[in-house]
């Protein structure tokens, strides 16, 4: 099979990790860079041997050949990027949050429909091995029918250093760390019914909530509270682990520190180890979420080869965007969303 060419837009932080997350795989070649400041795209492209480097994304769209593009940008920038590759039949990968606000989220899947072209988010956070194990667990009945269930992500990291854009937010940790982990309960819990939110902002040098819980209730009848905080000063600092604990009629699962699974019925409880694959390009800091963002990476190329429906397509991930922004609602005005006339 022909190689599929993509260009990357963007060449920031998480460029650095996206683009030997595509070197691990066959069938793609890495043709062209963006960035506004062609100088940082340059330094880029030489450390991975890019070919050609742009300051202008509709220049490189009209003289590049391409497949597919790959947006690395921040989230003001999406929309526009996308739609003009959209507008020249140009496949469409996208970082999350999809967009700013969820009225345009709809408008970039519906324009990409309307185009024909195929468009994805890299929601990587489902593809951390662990939570794979997870909900191969949860497929498998170990602990049959699940009620209720908690995912968490709490942590002191600075994540402010390396993306310091992110102290400007107005809306913080529901779009950025919240955009994964809602995302991870639809994975493994299916849609939401109803929904409530309570958000804070501990940290007085950000603009937006850097604490938020939510609660919803799912169609299938589990109850699942998602927590998540930048605040939390903890005896045991496990960024970037999720933690997970799902219980069933028959047991419970516990997804808990360095990607140990936990397994407990009425006659005890065993443990599997879900541990990342360790590539010589990650940053150990963030070992778990770079290992992921090649699985993430195989599964839209294999959609975009035409060889299975990719999970994190722009039209799935619409629906983890309308939770973002139904927890917004419900903690600006203290109510229970009902995501079906929502």
């Amino acid at each position: 099979m022909e190689k599929l060419r993509f260009a990357v837009i963007g060449t920031g932080f998480w460029a650095n990790y996206q683009i030997p997350a595509w070197f691990e795989m066959d069938g793609v070649e890495l043709v062209a860079l963006y960035n506004r400041t062609k100088s940082k795209a340059e330094a880029v492209a030489g450390r991975f041997g890019v070919p050609r480097v742009y300051d202008n994304v509709e220049q490189l769209l009209d003289q590049e050949r391409l497949d597919f593009v790959d947006i690395i940008t921040d989230v003001d920038t999406h929309a526009p990027f996308v739609e003009m590759a959209a507008r020249r039949g140009v496949g469409v990968i996208c970082q999350k949050p999809m967009a700013p606000k969820l009225a345009v989220a709809r408008q970039m899947v519906e324009l990409c429909e309307q185009k024909g072209v195929p468009f994805f988010i890299h929601e990587n956070w489902r593809w951390q091995s662990p939570i794979r194990k997870v909900k191969e667990l949860l497929d498998a009945g170990v602990i049959g029918n699940v009620f209720k269930a908690r995912v968490t992500f709490c942590s002191a990291f600075p994540v402010f250093d390396n993306q310091p854009f992110l102290r400007e937010l107005e809306e913080f940790i529901l779009t950025d760390i919240g955009s994964h982990i809602l995302d991870v309960c639809r994975f493994l819990f299916g849609e939401a019914s109803t929904l409530y939110c309570q958000t804070a902002r501990v940290n007085p040098g950000i603009k937006g909530e850097d604490v938020a819980n939510v609660l919803m209730k799912m169609k299938n009848g589990v109850s699942c509270f998602a927590e998540m905080s930048y605040a939390s000063i903890l005896e045991f600092e496990a960024f970037p682990q999720t933690f997970i604990l799902v219980e069933g009629e028959k047991g419970s699962l516990h997804l808990t520190r360095d990607y140990e699974v936990r397994i407990t019925e009425r006659g005890g409880t065993k443990a599997v180890k879900a541990e990342p694959r360790m590539y010589d390009w990650l940053d150990p800091k963030y070992a778990l979420v770079h290992s992921s963002i090649v699985d993430c990476n195989r599964d839209i190329l294999n959609g975009l080869q035409g060889k299975g429906n990719a999970e994190t397509t722009g039209k799935d991930n619409l629906e983890t965007v309308r939770l973002v922004h139904a927890a917004y609602e419900s903690a600006r005005n203290n109510k229970v969303i009902d995501m079906a006339s929502w």
